[in-house]
């Protein structure tokens, strides 16, 4: 019986069923072999019964012979198969914890290489090799070894879930088509598993965007922190060098002020001084002179005295002091000066302030063009959108809900909703003019009150000179002089908006701690034309940096 069992195949003592070892071996009226409980278990779902092999049909339940012969054979077999694994298992290190371990072996657990979804059971490398050989058992489905494969049958027939319900969202077993979801969509498992899979690797590859685009976010605010560290860097040097000026400045003129007033008194006390030695000197000779009255007068010679006097009548020569005096020095006016030209110290800075700070908004120019479709019929613009002005002739234009129906005003087609921008536009020769910026939700229609509350944040002229800022209610501007190119700049998050007078690099007005929460657009107003009066374009101009 050995020698014959060596003699056979392993194919030939596998059940077709569960093909794996036969287990309790039977044979049906056709002559085919199976395991009693797989031949059992597949005749009580399919009726009518027919041999899985050969498709035989039987028109009762066929009586199942035992195959003894068969079933000593199959034992040898397992036990010769065990056997080896046994020794080979030796040979063999255990599976560590965390890995897992092989079903098979009943001495040392061997890591699993491999698991079977058909069998239920993972192996290792020496209880794999009849999967890898035997013809039956290569239709297996392996996979890497993992572990609670009972997960992998339906806990409720006990079948390998080898479906996919799309309905319930849930893998099923062949059982569970027919009965529990029959009319659901149900598809195989490893169709789904595929369409799950190439949508995870889209997932995957969106992920890797989405992580991808936040690294460049980093970079990019680690890059915003740099410069903003070398602009804080600069603005300090900057600062320090502007206040070390001035400080000198001040220590300078407080210097020159106490100087001065040193002077003034040291002038003082060297006249002072001039007028106590003169009145010592002579007040040295009247008394050498009353000394000799004095003499004179106690001597009892009689002609001595009358022949002395003539030379006593002849005084030493002094100097009426009745009008002398030492005035103590004026020094009004002496800090008011010093102040003075420390203030045109003060104000050359600024200027030179002012001057850079122009050219550091200029950098943040944007190109502005007219909207057409928000322009009062009564405006004119240039085919370029860069000028505008106001005529007497109302054009006949569709009263579109952007547009200003009854203010001179027009909007630029470019809105900002963060970030900074500058532009510039020629005023010179217009006696009224609106310019600033508008939130997207502005009032357009009827008369407007353009205020930071109704979301506009202007400068005008009225009358030729009358400047104001429209910060509701409005402040009255003193400028210098007439600006005739205004450039307007804007800061998004900081909350700012600064009018310039450019030619003068001046600031001529700033409105701060606004709070944006809209798009912004360029706002302009030529004014009404005022009989040609006023007839002169806004003109929207390139900045020179």
């Amino acid at each position: 019986m050995s020698a014959a069992s060596c003699l056979l195949t392993e194919d030939q003592f596998l059940c077709s069923i569960c093909l794996d070892v036969f287990t309790d071996p039977v044979s049906t009226p056709c002559g085919h072999n199976f395991c009693k409980t797989c031949i059992t278990q597949h005749w009580n779902i399919n009726v009518p019964y027919q041999c899985p092999n050969c498709k035989k049909v039987f028109n009762t339940k066929p009586e199942l012979q035992v195959n003894t012969f068969i079933s000593e054979m199959a034992a040898q077999f397992r036990q010769s198969a065990q056997q080896k694994a046994s020794s080979s298992s030796s040979e063999q290190q255990a599976a560590k914890p965390g890995e897992v371990p092989c079903d098979v072996c009943t001495g040392t657990k061997v890591k699993a290489l491999k698991s079977c979804l058909v069998c239920l059971a993972s192996y290792c490398e020496t209880h794999l090799e009849p999967h890898l050989t035997a013809s039956r058992l290569k239709r297996h489905q392996l996979i890497e070894p993992v572990e609670n494969l009972e997960g992998r049958m339906c806990t409720k027939h006990d079948k390998l879930l080898q479906l996919f319900c799309k309905t319930d969202q849930m893998c099923v077993c062949m059982l569970c088509t027919v009965l529990d979801h029959k009319t659901h969509d149900v598809v195989p498992l490893k169709e789904e598993y595929e369409g799950k899979k190439a949508e995870l690797g889209k997932t995957e590859a969106e992920t890797q965007q989405m992580i991808q685009k936040r690294r460049l976010k980093i970079q990019e605010i680690k890059r915003s922190v740099e410069l903003s560290k070398e602009d804080a860097d600069r603005e300090i040097a900057g600062g320090v060098q502007v206040f070390s000026t001035l400080k000198e400045s001040v220590e300078r003129s407080q210097a020159e002020l106490i100087d001065t007033i040193k002077e003034k008194q040291r002038e003082t006390e060297k006249q002072a001084e001039g007028f106590i030695k003169e009145l010592e000197q002579e007040i040295s000779e009247l008394k050498k002179r009353s000394s000799e009255v004095e003499q004179l007068s106690r001597s009892e010679d009689h002609p001595h005295l009358l022949q002395s006097l003539p030379s006593l009548n002849a005084a030493p020569p002094t100097k009426d002091w009745t009008e002398v005096s030492v005035r103590p020095p004026s020094y009004e006016g002496t800090v008011r000066r010093a102040v003075n030209q420390l203030e045109e110290t003060l104000i050359e800075q600024l200027q030179k302030l002012l001057e850079a700070e122009l050219k550091r908004v200029q950098q943040y120019a944007v190109d502005v063009t007219l909207d057409p479709e928000t322009a009062n019929p009564y405006l004119i613009l240039t085919g370029d959108g860069k000028k505008v002005r106001d005529s007497d002739v109302k054009k006949n234009l569709p009263d579109n809900p952007e547009r200003f129906n009854t203010c001179p005003n027009v909007l630029a087609k470019q809105s900002f909703s963060s970030g900074r921008f500058y532009y510039e536009v020629w005023v010179e020769g217009k006696t009224e003019w609106d310019l600033g910026v508008a939130r997207e939700s502005i009032n357009r229609k009827g008369k407007i009150r353009v205020n930071p509350q109704n979301g506009y944040w202007t400068i005008w002229l009225r009358n030729e000179n009358e400047y104001e800022a429209n910060a509701g209610p409005a402040v009255r501007l003193s400028l210098k002089s007439q600006p005739e190119k205004v450039g307007v700049f804007v800061d998004y998050e900081e909350g700012l908006v600064s009018f310039y007078d450019v030619d003068a690099a001046a600031l001529i007005y700033s409105f701060t701690g606004c709070c944006f929460t809209e798009k912004l657009y360029p706002y302009f107003s030529p004014g009404l034309s005022d009989g040609g009066e006023n007839s002169a374009p806004l003109i929207i101009s390139r900045v020179k940096h």
